[in-house]
């Protein structure tokens, strides 16, 4: 299964917390937009601070993790679709859709603003349960 994996489900799974039983999960591939790793790797140190996390220890797990950064060339035909269905809601949240819009894959966050984008989109609870883990 592959799936778009949004910065949050990446700082959780670096973090060593449930979504990170789906990133080494059998069959699983992660792929994510190259702004949406940044992300992860600019705010996660913080977040795994605040509950006294080592930062360092951080950014060695989401190296680690093995998710693939796509270049934006893939899925820059996909954006405007992408900022139709969810561009007013949150337009950060764009190009992650048009990711997955773009190879045709289901997207990965705990964002609720992802229910109205009308794309198959999974919850780390959702995808937990439909791995049977």
């Amino acid at each position: 299964m592959r799936l778009a994996a949004d910065a949050n489900v990446l700082i959780s799974a670096a973090a060593r917390h449930a979504a990170f039983k789906v990133v080494s999960a059998p069959g699983v591939e992660v792929l994510t937009t190259e702004s949406a790793l940044w992300d992860a790797s600019k705010y996660g140190p913080a977040v795994v601070a605040k509950y006294g996390s080592d930062p360092e220890m951080f950014a060695r797990a989401l190296h680690s993790l093995g998710t693939k950064s796509v270049p934006r060339v893939v899925y820059h035909t996909r954006l405007g679709k992408a900022f139709r269905r969810i561009g007013a809601r949150d337009p950060d949240d764009a190009e992650l859709l048009a990711l997955a819009i773009a190879l045709r894959m289901p997207l990965w966050s705990n964002d609720k603003d992802f229910r109205r984008a009308r794309h198959t989109w999974y919850t780390t609870r959702q995808l937990l349960a439909k791995l049977g883990i």
